[in-house]
This record gives structure tokens, C-alpha cells and sequence, in this order.
């Protein structure tokens, strides 16, 4: 999933060749899950149509303050525009639309919705090799970074002139990892990084059966969501699951709970945060069997031996990233949760209980309590399990940033 996923982009177009590019960052950003809305110059349209952009964005294109082939119809409000967007990309960005961003000449909806737009603006110079060295361009390049605006640097190479050099809009797929890295690098946990665990663990009797618990995977996906919604870069250790995850996560997929305490140590020297949100099997069968047990006797006899412990051994590390840690409890929570935090060594345990309705395995929501270090406790109401991991990575935020 991308950064840009779930949020609202108002894409700028201006006159300049380089808006036929417009159609492939509209495809670009609504691939990254934006919703998209263009607005256009009116010397925009001669060089895209608002039709291909339309359909490519699934909004209606606009460019003019009235519907000029209604004159009932209502005004395009660029308060309404400015105020829906969480960013605004102006790629075209003409020297001509430059000059009056800087000047404050409002003389198109374009210009009226940027100076409205309280959400952060970035834009993308695209103009012939003169045009940009020109001192009054770099002097506005200059003026529009001190408002606040984001520039995506243009490239080198064969300009509408024919001459080479700088002035070149960036290619849409540029634009879009520029994007993308400038809004991670202003979040909490840029920089970071992050190891959960999650899922169940299946630990094998034969080639066919095994032990192994009703664990979804949903809660430890959320957290690595929210983790790198949050700037970090997220390390995944999931049992079986059919749980789906963003490519931007890497995804580690392992069965049995000596995989998963394999893959943890393999990757935990240089992480900075490690939550074991994962439902890992107590004990696994002695002696596997090779081929399927034959259903043969009344009873059957199996002897189990204990599994490492991921969580313990994890705090037991001399340098431990920030440990989180969860607890399913039937009775006695709080005592037992207590006692868990202190034999494992977290940072923050988070308890859950199977006596809280819709709390637990297999739901779409939880009910948590957050055991501190400090021996403080922070009861949460039932909320979805999107909404409590938000509550478990701001907490985390507080403590390590």
C-alpha cells in the first residue's frame, strides 16, 4: 500500500507540452489508491483533453470558475477544492503560472484553488533551457520554496525546442517517489525501523495435521500498516495467514514457531522497534511423523515439547529494539499480564481478553489494555482493530521519538 493510498490529490495542470505526461501521473496516482481531481488551465486544454482526464481520474475536469454550457449550473467553489485536498501537485508548472502563484495574480481557477489550499503544494518547473536560467525564474523557483511550496527538480534532457538541458518535467513516475519519499521523510518514523510478528504458528504432527490456533493475522497487519503509514520501514513476520499486506512491506511468511524465531534473530540486530503480536504455539509435537498417522486406535498419544519463547529471548538481548509485546488472558488478566510484562522485559504489553466481546481471534475489532514499564496500566474501549493499532504506534511514537 502506498503512502498515498486513502488520500484526497488535486493535480494541477498548466499550458506546457509536458501535459500529455498529466494522463500517465493521474493513472500513476489513482493506481497508488488517491482520489484525484484535476484542475486545468484554460491553455491546458489545448494540449490534453479534459475528457481523457476525466476518465483516467473518474472526476469531472475543471478549468473554469462556471459550467459555461449552464448558466444555472453552480459555481466551482476553490475554497471547497482547496480545503478536500491533502496535497496539491501543479506538474505542469509553467513559468507564465509560476510568475503569478509568486505575485498572487489569480486569474484562473488553477491559481484561485492554490491560493486557497491549505494543504502542502508541490510543483514540477517544466519550460524550454532559457526560460528556466532566466534570472526571474530561478528568483520565483526561489520565492515559492519561502511560501512553503515543494519543488520537484527538473531534468536534463531534449526540450519541445529542440535544444538539451535543464527544464525537462520530471517523469511522472519521479514525480510520484518524490512525493512519496517528501512525505515519509516528515513522518514521526522516518528512519526507523520495525520488526512484528503476527499469525498463527502451525507446529506438525504428520505431512497433513497440525497443531495450531484460530490467530488471523488482522492485528499485527494493521500495526505494519500503521507503521508505515507512520514512516518506518516495516519488517513482517507472518504465520499462515490469508491476510494481505502492502508491497512496500517486507513480508517474511513462515509456518512453525522455530521458523519465526528463526526469521526474528535473523533481522533483529538492527531494529529500533519490535512488536510480537503474533499468537505462537506453546509447545510442537516430539517426533513428527513422516507420512499421515492411520487412524488406527481409539486414542492417540502425542508428546510435546516446549517452543523457544521469540518474545523472551528477544528481551533478553543486551541491545533490544523498544519491546512490545501482547497477552491473551482468560482470568486473572491484569496479574497475569503483569507478571508476563516483567519476565519478558517490554517496553509496553498490550493485553486482551477473551471475556471482552469482540475482542480476541478472528474479529475485525479489539479491546486492548496497555501495561507500561512504569507499572501503569490504560484501559481502551472496543474500537476497531485499524483504529487500536493507531492508539498502539501513537503510544510507541511518544516513547521513542
Amino acid at each position: 500500500m502506498s503512502i498515498l493510498s486513502g488520500k484526497n490529490i488535486l493535480l494541477g495542470v498548466t499550458g506546457g507540452i509536458a501535459a500529455y505526461k498529466s494522463t500517465f501521473l493521474v493513472r500513476l496516482l489513482v493506481k497508488a489508491g488517491a482520489a484525484v481531481k484535476v484542475v486545468m488551465t484554460p491553455a491546458a486544454r489545448d494540449f490534453v483533453t479534459p475528457l481523457t482526464l476525466s476518465t483516467l481520474s473518474k472526476n469531472p475536469v475543471l478549468s473554469s470558475f462556471t459550467n459555461e454550457d449552464d448558466e444555472n449550473d453552480l459555481w466551482n467553489n476553490h475554497v471547497e477544492l482547496g480545503l478536500w485536498a491533502d496535497y496539491m501537485i501543479i506538474a505542469p508548472a509553467t513559468a507564465n503560472t509560476l510568475s503569478k502563484m509568486v505575485t498572487g495574480n489569480v486569474d484562473n481557477l488553477l491559481l484561485a484553488v492554490y491560493s486557497s489550499a491549505k494543504c502542502p503544494v508541490y510543483f514540477a518547473p517544466a519550460m524550454d533551457l532559457d526560460m528556466y536560467k532566466h534570472p526571474s525564474t530561478t528568483a520565483n523557483f526561489e520565492h515559492l520554496e519561502e511560501y512553503g511550496n515543494i519543488m520537484i527538480p527538473a531534468g536534463d534532457g531534449e526540450l519541445a525546442s529542440g535544444l538539451s538541458g535543464k527544464g525537462r518535467m520530471a517523469e511522472p513516475e519521479e514525480i510520484i517517489e518524490f512525493v512519496q519519499q517528501s512525505i515519509l521523510k516528515n513522518k514521526p518514523l522516518y528512519g526507523k525501523k520495525c520488526l512484528i510478528t503476527a499469525g498463527p504458528t502451525y507446529e506438525a504432527i504428520d505431512p497433513v495435521r497440525f497443531i495450531g490456533n484460530h490467530s488471523s493475522g488482522k492485528m499485527g497487519s494493521e500495526l505494519a500498516h500503521q507503521l508505515l503509514d507512520q514512516g518506518a520501514e516495516v519488517t513482517l513476520v507472518m504465520g499462515p495467514s490469508q491476510v494481505t499486506t502492502s508491497s512496500s512491506i517486507n513480508r517474511l511468511d513462515v509456518k512453525s514457531a522455530q521458523e519465526m524465531y528463526d526469521a526474528v534473530h535473523e533481522h533483529i540486530s538492527d531494529q529500533d522497534i519490535a512488536i510480537f503480536s503474533a499468537a505462537v504455539a506453546d509447545y510442537r509435537p516430539a517426533n513428527p511423523a513422516d507420512s499421515k498417522i492411520k487412524k488406527s486406535e481409539d486414542t492417540l498419544s502425542l508428546e510435546l515439547v516446549k517452543n523457544p519463547d521469540i518474545l523472551a529471548s528477544v528481551g533478553a538481548l543486551q541491545h533490544r529494539p523498544f519491546l512490545v509485546g501482547f497477552a491473551l488472558e482468560t482470568n486473572d488478566e491484569l496479574e497475569h499480564a503483569f507478571a508476563k510484562a516483567k519476565k519478558k522485559n517490554t517496553d509496553l504489553l498490550i493485553l486482551n481478553s477473551m471475556r471482552d466481546k469482540g475482542a480476541g481471534f478472528g474479529t475485525d475489532t479489539n479491546k486492548i489494555t496497555m501495561i507500561h514499564r512504569s507499572g501503569e496500566h490504560q484501559e481502551f474501549a472496543l474500537k476497531s482493530k485499524a483504529d487500536v493499532a493507531k492508539d498502539i504506534v501513537n503510544e510507541i511514537i511518544k516513547q521513542v521519538v
